[in-house]
């Protein structure tokens, strides 16, 4: 896993690297379509463009596979690596 120099990355490239989506543009449309949370320092906000930036620490809240999975961000990724690699740049925090 590697980190990019800054520390914020693209909503829809960090959902794509951390494979949530097979690929980037169906993680841009979850995003474009207002179904993906942010709750950043308290407070949660509803996000809808697939440029918004995202930081470690913050915490996701979205649709996958007929589920809603909320996580928390550890790290950003430059690369869209093995399963293992994407796994440890978030943790589970729970799913519906």
């Amino acid at each position: 896993m590697s980190e990019p120099e800054s520390h914020a990355q693209r909503i829809d490239l960090w959902l794509w690297h951390a494979r949530f989506y097979k690929t980037r543009t169906l993680a841009s449309r979850v995003v474009a379509d207002g179904r993906v949370r942010l709750t950043r320092t308290g407070q949660v906000r509803r996000i809808s463009k697939a440029s918004a930036t995202l930081a470690v620490d913050d915490e996701l809240t979205f649709p996958r596979n007929g589920k809603i999975v909320r996580i928390r961000i550890l790290a950003l990724s430059t690369r869209r690596g093995p399963a293992n690699e994407a796994q440890s740049l978030y943790a589970l925090l729970e799913t519906d």
